[in-house]
């Protein structure tokens, strides 16, 4: 009687591979070939968006326009110039946000059903004048973008991701080294013969940010008497192909990310190792879940914004009234948004760390998330006491588990390390401030900011399934 009682009353979480039947595991790594593809069609803010927009465009969306605003009264939807139930509309912001929404059978006065996630991730910026030469090679200069562990950006093939704006107002896309035959860069170090005194510094001491420089190229232009010969010769290659000029840096964004495609990874190909899962694991969930929506009871709303890795700034990041405006033409103006914010639900859909056995003395076991044990809840984030963080409520934490427990989605508890051991945040503080009742959900990941991050296929998978539950959710 006592072990049938304890079978009852306590409570463990379970490995979805003793879950799930070989159909939806199927399904799983179906989904993950199409989130791969996503990955390598983004790798920075700029492309993560255009995707979404090409795909959203194919699933029946358009631009929000003049005449889509609504109104509460039910003779709104007959108008055929006004937003009605079913309908599909999208606001980019800047090409570096963007916001989605399907109108539900409800005025979105009543509320909506909001996933939010940020396009952004780590990784290398050239600086405003990036060129040089030195001991005769041609470099790049770097400002890291985010929470990076310096050491991990150096001797790795980078590629060359962004857009330059020339001086005549063209806008030219620049791509190079993903392809196999194009040329890739990168930052060196120093061989181990000589690093007795760089093994004596901490590894923040060791690699600073002015140290990583990006190497790209060696070959001089014109005679030994010229100056400026190694930065001519990149400068003649970039006119060459893009027609841009050094001054042009001066209006251009360009990032240098890892250079190579997202790959399947371990023997049986449950994880995939890749750049950028923080945080597009949970963008290609929320905007999959919302392509594949019919008409919902409460309309559904995807939010993908920028700057989230330093922390939500600017007319992209969270903190924008930009999203407050978007909510505006859905309401019919922002004198209601107030109103839809507080019958509103949001998940803040990003990642968390995953257990990992190299480490485990940075998590307590009992709280942490696990690969392949489905998508994982953190109440709070923050750190130390919990500041930073929104502290979802018990009813918040309630209402998620009911709907995700009749949706057949597994999900975890996590937290972010132990107490004292770092912690860090997302978006759902700026969206809990706009008197929204949020809470954390997303993808665990093992090496978390790192250049190249891994995450498990079902733990993606159930992460869309929680979005879909909650944009097809009738509360």
């Amino acid at each position: 009687m006592a072990e049938e009682t304890k079978k009852v009353l306590t409570y463990k979480n379970r490995n979805l591979f003793d879950v799930l039947g070989e159909d939806e595991i199927k399904k799983a790594y179906e989904y993950a070939d199409g989130y791969r593809a996503f990955l390598d069609a983004g790798k920075t803010e700029r492309e993560v968006v255009a995707e979404a927009i090409r795909q959203a465009e194919a699933a029946g969306f358009r631009p929000i326009a003049d005449g889509d605003i609504s109104i509460e009264n039910a003779d709104w939807y007959v108008e055929s110039d006004k937003l009605k139930p079913g309908d599909r509309v999208y606001k980019s912001v800047g090409g570096k946000a963007l916001f989605l929404a399907v109108i539900g059978e409800v005025s979105p006065r009543d509320g909506a059903n909001i996933a939010g996630a940020h396009v952004d991730s780590p990784r290398l910026d050239l600086k405003q004048l990036p060129l040089y030469e030195d001991g005769e090679m041609a470099l790049f200069k770097t400002h890291y973008y985010g929470g990076v562990k310096k050491y991990q950006w150096v001797t790795l093939p980078l590629a060359l991701h962004g857009i330059v704006i020339r001086g005549d107002g063209e806008t030219v896309e620049v791509t190079i080294g993903e392809d196999g035959d194009e040329p890739v860069f990168f930052v060196s170090d120093l061989l181990p013969h000589l690093g007795k005194d760089q093994n004596k510094k901490t590894l923040g001491e060791a690699f600073t940010g002015e140290h990583l420089n990006i190497l790209i190229g060696t070959r001089p232009s014109g005679g030994e008497k010229d100056t400026d010969r190694f930065k001519t010769t990149v400068l003649e290659l970039l006119n060459e192909k893009y027609g841009i000029e050094e001054e042009d840096f001066l209006s251009a964004e360009l990032e240098a990310v890892p250079a190579g495609r997202a790959r399947d990874a371990g023997f049986d190909r449950s994880l995939i190792l890749a750049y950028g899962h923080d945080d597009r694991s949970c963008v290609y969930a929320e905007l999959r879940a919302i392509l594949e929506l019919g008409t919902p009871k409460k309309t559904a709303v995807c939010i993908l914004t920028d700057k989230e890795e330093i922390g939500s700034e600017g007319v992209t990041g969270s903190q924008s009234a930009a999203f407050d405006s978007f909510m505006g033409w859905l309401t019919g103006g922002l004198c209601f948004v107030a109103r839809s914010f507080e019958r509103s639900f949001c998940i803040s859909a990003d990642v968390c760390n995953a257990f990992d056995p190299n480490y485990p003395e940075v998590s307590e076991k009992n709280n942490a998330a696990k690969l392949n044990h489905g998508v994982g809840i953190m109440k709070f984030t923050g750190s130390g006491g919990k500041s930073g963080s929104s502290d979802a409520s018990a009813e918040t934490v309630a209402r998620l588990r009911r709907l995700f427990a009749e949706n057949g989605v597994q999900w975890q508890m996590a937290e972010l390390g132990k107490v004292d051991q770092g912690g860090g945040g997302t978006i759902a503080k700026y969206m809990a401030n706009r008197n929204i009742a949020t809470i954390d959900a997303g993808v665990p990941v093992i090496s978390m900011h790192a250049p190249w991050e891994t995450v498990s296929k079902l733990d993606c998978y159930m992460t869309y399934k929680g979005i879909a539950a909650l944009y097809g959710s009738k509360d």
